[in-house]
Order: structure tokens, then sequence, then C-alpha cells
């Protein structure tokens, strides 16, 4: 592919149009839209300008968000191919791309639009952001139930040219109510004398418009679908939805989800396209939070500066602590978020969950609390570390503290995703430094109370 970015380039640089469509007639539209991403600015216009009318359309949706603002600002001189290119689209992918777009932006584009591309736009747009209507398309094929085989074939001849997809075939009344889908290959084979209701077997799945987005991952998940057809409340069919745009829609959420785990809020736009004002609003609000959670840590230490000013060497060991606890309570937390989003796990498996982070919580902190403790036996034996002479009972504190911190970061990381799914939140916003904060505060106090109890009489 390198080889042909830079013979791409070449013939762009030496001005051989007649080379460079050549050339591109040879390439599939994805490996354009790679090719177009990896070119500076300038080319990607140059290249896109002398791309056919449908191409232009097939490659333009496979383009990011970003290089797809970058065509239309490069060519929007161009009225005549801005215009064409822009009825083109397929009304999905053109109200994805609008809905990114500033207000007024969007706006001045829709004016470019014809009346009936501009009324189905208009449409999809006044769907609720995040509903399944904003990912529908209104171009598919339907079909009456006396329709025999024949009149059904000749209807698809005559308007399946401009379908997203005719794998599958809609069956409605006369009030375009939705009665029944049926795969493109059944009515192949079937007798060209039968009618489609002869051959239909009354059972389909549908989406609703005002439904989430979400609910379309869902469903097309658990009916290895290619395509589903979207109804109002009445039943009546609106349009449909491709598993292309329920693959976006899978991956907004992942990259939603991943942010929020990260201990943010998730980005309206891409990163390159959020200003650096909105990136801070972003991020600063769980800062913020965590640092408060920060700071009931240094209260606990302070609570416990009597201890720690007897017995200096338990400070040694907070960080191997906390951290472990930290760990392994996101460990735990991402653990459950993908199960719940996956829907492996529901609210009802808490006890099952529970019980089963229980034991891991034991097992995980055992381990750690052996190696924990071969490690100061080693040290004090061979003179690298003197702990004094009690230190085999600062040994067993830390490993005690391990297999508690551990246990309850276990616990804590799995049941957190729970209560707020219970609660109606995002179990996301779970996020591993929340996690990470609220096990260091707890771990820290499990620690040194702890130490008070084994060590009180000795050390202390």
């Amino acid at each position: 592919m390198n080889e042909i970015k830079d013979f791409i380039r070449q013939l762009i640089e030496k001005r051989s149009w007649m080379t460079l469509k050549q050339e591109l007639n040879t390439l599939e539209p994805f490996q354009i839209a790679e090719l177009i991403e990896s070119l500076p600015k300038e080319m990607q216009i140059v290249l896109f300008r002398i791309l056919s009318r449908e191409s232009a359309k097939e490659i333009f949706q496979h383009l990011s968000h970003d290089e797809q603002e970058g065509i239309i600002e490069g060519i929007a001189g161009n009225v005549s191919q801005l215009t064409g290119l822009l009825n083109d689209l397929d009304p999905d992918d053109r109200t994805a791309f609008f809905e990114e777009l500033p207000g007024n932006v969007s706006q001045r584009l829709m004016q470019m639009l014809s009346v009936d591309e501009r009324e189905i736009a208009t449409r999809l747009l006044g769907y609720p952001k995040d509903t399944i209507g904003r990912l529908m398309t209104p171009e598919y094929v339907a079909v009456k139930p006396h329709f025999t085989v024949q009149q059904a074939l000749d209807h698809i001849r005559k308007f399946g040219h401009d379908s997203e997809t005719l794998n599958v075939i809609y069956i409605v009344d006369s009030q375009w109510k939705l009665i029944d889908d049926i795969r493109i290959k059944e009515i192949i084979l079937a007798s060209p004398e039968q009618t489609i209701g002869e051959i239909s077997d009354n059972r389909f799945v549908s989406l609703n418009a005002y439904d989430d987005k979400e609910v379309a991952v869902k469903v097309f998940q658990d009916n290895d679908r290619i395509a589903l057809p979207v109804t109002d409340t009445d039943g009546t069919l609106l349009g449909i939805v491709t598993i292309d745009d329920v693959m976006d829609v899978l991956e907004e959420e992942a990259t939603e989800d991943f942010q929020k785990f990260g201990g943010t809020e998730g980005l309206d736009l891409s990163y390159t396209k959020t200003s650096l004002f909105e990136m801070v609003k972003k991020r600063s609000g769980w800062l913020v939070i965590l640092f408060f959670g920060q700071m009931l840590t240094a209260s606990a230490m302070t609570y416990f500066e009597e201890e720690m000013s007897k017995a200096i060497v338990l400070a040694f060991f907070i960080p191997l602590i906390i951290s472990s606890g930290g760990n392994s309570g996101s460990q735990a937390a991402s653990l459950i978020i993908r199960a719940l989003a996956l829907g492996e796990l529901t609210i009802k498996n808490w006890w099952y969950v529970m019980r089963k982070e229980i034991f891991s919580g034991l097992l995980l902190g055992s381990m750690l609390a052996f190696i924990g403790l071969i490690r100061i036996v080693v040290w004090q034996k061979f003179g690298i570390s003197d702990y004094g002479e009690f230190w085999i009972w600062i040994g067993i504190t830390v490993s005690l503290a391990v297999v508690f911190v551990v246990l309850w970061g276990t616990l804590t990381g799995s049941m957190i995703p729970l209560v707020l799914k219970r609660m109606g939140f995002d179990p996301a916003t779970a996020s591993a430094p929340f996690v990470a904060t609220l096990v260091d505060v707890t771990g820290l106090i499990m620690y040194l109370s702890i130490a008070a109890v084994l060590l009180g009489g000795k050390l202390l």
C-alpha cells in the first residue's frame, strides 16, 4: 500500500490526471479512503475532485468525520460538486455527518439539498439525539402481501436501485403498517405465481424510532441480522437500520465507556476537534472529586500520626498496600463493566458476583501477602533492611493488611458498577481512578488499624 501511496503522490505532483484516474479505478473505495487520509490536505482535495460522482459518494462515507469536514471545506468553492455530493449521500450517513457539525454549518449545507432530500434530512434530524430515528434510512423496498412473486421481483427491479440493501424486502399493508420482512432468497426461490403473503410467516423483529441507539445494538446482536425495520409506535414502517450503522454506534459507545472508565466525561467530538477549554472542562470534574478523595487519605494518616511516629517503618509499606487494593479494584471494575455491556451479567447476578469476588479477593490477596512476607524475611535475613526487633510482626501485619485490602478492592470494584446500574447511571462511570481512590482511603485505614492491633504493646 505504501508503494501505491507514493505512486499516487507522484501522479498528483506531475498532474498526470488520466493515469491517476486509471490507477484509482483499480482500487476499492476503502483503499482510496485510506489513501486520501494519508495525503496532505491540498492533495486530498485534488484527488477527491477528480473522482466520479458515484465514487465520491461511496468514498466519502468511508472517511472519518474530521476528513469529511476537511473535504467539504476544500470543495466549498465548487458548488456543483458539493451539492451533488450532499444529495447523493445515503440519508443515514448524511444525518450522522450533519449532527457532528455546528448548527449554523449544518443548516447552511442543508440549503444545498434538493426539496426531497432536505425533507428527509429534516425528518431524520428531528428525532431526539441518540435515538434509532437518527440512524435509519428511508431507502428500502416494500411490497404488498397480495403481490405475486413475479410482481414483487418486477417491483424490486424498478425501485431497488436506491435501496440501502436488497437482502431483505419488507411487507406492508395499504396503511403502510409493517406486516413482515422476507429475505430476497425466499422470493427468488419461490414459484412466480405464489403471492408474497403465502411465503411469509408473519414473524419479524423491528425497532422503534424513539428507542435509544443502544437498543439497536442489542437487537442486532440477539438476532444476527444485517438490517432491521424501524417503525413508529403504531407499527408504521418508517425506514431501516443496517449493520454498518450499528457498528458505528458500537464503536462510539465503546469509546465513550473507555473515556469514562479513564476518569473523564465522554468527548462530544474527536480529540483533535475538542477545544482546550472543552477538554479541561471534561477532565476537571473527576480530577477535583479524586483530589478531595486523596485529601481524605492525608486525613487518615493524620489520625494515625502517633502510631506512625512510633513505628516509621510502617510508612514504607503504604504505597505497596494501597496500590495492591487500587489495582485489584480497577481490575474487578473493568471486568464487571465489560460483562454488563455484553449482557453476560445483570443486576440480578449481584450475589453470584459477590461470592466469586470474595474468593477471588482472598486468593489474590493471599498470593500477594505471601510474596510480601517473603520479601520482608529475605531483606531482614540478608541485611538489606533492618525492620527491628519485631520484624516478623511487621511482616504479619503487612501480609494480613494486603489480604484484607485486596479483598476490599475486588468487592468494591465489582459492586460499584452494579450499584450504579441499579440507580440508572452508566456503570462505566465507576472509573478506574475513582475505584482506586476509594480503595486507597479505606485501605490505608485498614492497614493502620491492623497495625494498631497487632503491634500494640510492641512497636506501638
